[in-house]
């Protein structure tokens, strides 16, 4: 019986363990669009960036205005648009990786 508990004992230390670690990992932070248009500027993957950077700008009556901005600092991990493509408010744009 004391066997038992310790195996059940040291399993739960194992998946706390394991938990913490999951936590730990900097999964990808999706980044959205909060205005709509054509797509005239993209940051490119790879590209370090602190929260408030421009990532994407589009198209506008006045301009090229920026259309969606770094919501954390980290690594640009994945662009899902291009130059040209059209965007609508809401719409994941890139993902940011944190270096935590």
């Amino acid at each position: 019986m004391l066997h038992k508990k310790m195996v059940i004992v040291a399993v739960i230390a194992v998946l706390l363990i394991a938990g913490s670690l999951l936590a730990a990992a900097s999964p990808a932070v999706d980044q959205m669009g909060v205005l709509s248009g054509p797509v005239t500027y993209v940051v490119a993957p790879g590209t370090a960036v602190r929260e408030g950077d421009i990532l994407l700008r589009v198209e506008s009556l006045t301009g090229p205005v920026p259309a969606a901005r770094a919501t954390i600092s980290g690594v640009v991990t994945e662009v899902l648009v291009k130059t040209g493509d059209s965007i609508k408010i809401g719409d994941i744009v890139a993902r940011i990786t944190t270096g935590k």
